[in-house]
This record gives structure tokens, C-alpha cells and sequence, in this order.
């Protein structure tokens, strides 16, 4: 099993955890939002497990083709059963991305035009135009730097860049959230807190780990901010 961040690649043994933070095998950086130490890879059972060893922090994991996708919860666990697994991560207003690739995937995930719930069929989520492009406003700096390290927009930054006013912005968002809390996209309701940053990331996250938005779509920025007469 490998990992690389930031183009840098680690070989895991499977005798020992691998550790990911502020401190252990794989140092992020020195953010004071990012825990001491976060997610651990151990190996358990013939399987990889990331480990979510942090209090605060979730981390949203997805196969490449953003078929499949968890959040991974502070005291969760997942397997690793993909040949490669994106994992994005958000501390404070930073974003950061890794690949875990394994040699031997136990599992190989196959996308569907469609999923049964229930008596209800429903498909993938679909944006309307404005909402496609506020979620590229967002998600802009992780796209245009995907396996690095990137800061998400604020609302304000990201308005000016669609060139819409605040209120326009806000008033959107809160629609896409809605949109896709209701199809079981978890973080993207709460209290207050979860209005600012903590809900831009959620999303960003989802958004980018399940390619409901890629790098195609950043032409759509400008072509908003002209039509907005920017």
C-alpha cells in the first residue's frame, strides 16, 4: 500500500500504523485546526483500515470515479478496498487531498445511471446552471490544485467572483445544501456554526470527491461573472 500527498509518495508496512497530522508519519503542516494527530492507516485482518483518531475533524473518502464516497467520523473506521481511494480533509479554511493505492483492490466499484430506494427511483443529483457554478466558485482553488493543498473561498470572495451580490449567493447556497441533504449528503445542515465555513467545506468535499463538479467546469466561472457583467 502507497500513499502520496502533495506528490510525494510513502510505502506503508502492514506491521506498523501510519499516522497522519500535524505530527506522525506524514506531517501536513503546522495548522492549528489540524489535530496532533488525525487519520491512521493500520493493517487488520488481510485489510488497510483508515482510522479516524481525531475529535473534530471528518474526512470524505471516495474510489476515483466518485462512484462510491463515505465521511469517516472522529472514532470511525473504514477498509480500503479500492485499487486507489481520494481522501479529502478539511482544517480550518485549509483543504487538503492524499491517494491512498493499493496493488491488490478487494473490491471494484461500477457506476449506475440509477438507484433504487425504496419504490423511488432516483438518479444523480442535478444542478441547475447557478447552482453548478456557485459550487465551482467553491470548490475553484481545489480543482485548479487537485493532491495538493487549497483554501476554500468565502462566501463574499466567492460571490465576487460569480459577480453576484452576497444575499444572491447566500440564498443559493442554502438551496444546494438543501438539495443535497435531501438525497443523504451528510454536514450540510446544523446549527450556526455550520452556516460558514464547516458547510463550504462539506461541500467542496462532496462535491469534488464525487465529481459532481471537475476541472471542465471552471470555464463556467467566467462565463458567469460576464454575464453578470464583471
Amino acid at each position: 500500500m502507497q500513499l502520496e500527498f502533495c506528490g510525494e509518495w510513502f510505502t506503508l508496512d502492514e506491521a506498523e500504523p501510519f499516522t497522519i497530522g500535524r505530527e506522525g508519519d506524514l506531517e501536513i503542516d503546522d495548522n492549528p485546526y489540524l489535530h496532533r494527530r488525525f487519520l491512521r492507516l493500520v493493517h487488520r485482518d488481510g485489510l488497510w483500515w483508515l482510522e479516524n483518531v481525531g475529535s473534530r475533524i471528518s474526512a470524505t473518502v471516495a474510489d476515483p470515479g466518485g462512484n462510491v464516497q463515505a465521511w469517516v467520523a472522529p472514532g470511525a473506521r473504514l477498509p480500503l478496498v479500492f485499487a486507489r481511494t481520494t481522501v479529502l480533509f478539511t482544517a480550518g479554511p485549509t483543504t487538503y487531498e492524499l491517494t491512498i493505492a493499493g496493488e491488490e483492490p478487494a473490491y471494484d466499484s461500477t457506476a449506475s445511471d440509477e438507484i433504487e430506494v425504496g419504490e423511488t427511483t432516483i438518479g444523480p443529483v442535478a444542478l441547475t446552471p447557478t447552482q453548478r457554478a456557485l459550487v465551482v466558485s467553491l470548490a475553484e482553488p481545489v480543482l485548479r490544485g487537485r493532491g495538493s493543498t487549497a483554501s476554500i473561498p468565502t462566501s463574499a470572495q466567492a460571490a465576487a467572483r460569480l459577480g453576484w451580490n452576497l444575499t444572491r449567493f447566500n440564498r443559493k447556497l442554502d438551496n444546494v445544501c438543501e438539495k443535497l441533504s435531501r438525497t443523504g449528503v451528510r454536514g450540510l445542515r446544523g446549527g450556526p456554526r455550520r452556516l460558514a465555513v464547516n458547510r463550504r467545506a462539506r461541500l467542496v468535499e462532496h462535491a469534488v470527491a464525487s465529481r459532481l463538479v471537475t476541472a471542465d467546469d471552471l470555464p463556467i466561472l467566467d462565463e458567469e461573472a460576464e454575464r453578470a457583467g464583471v
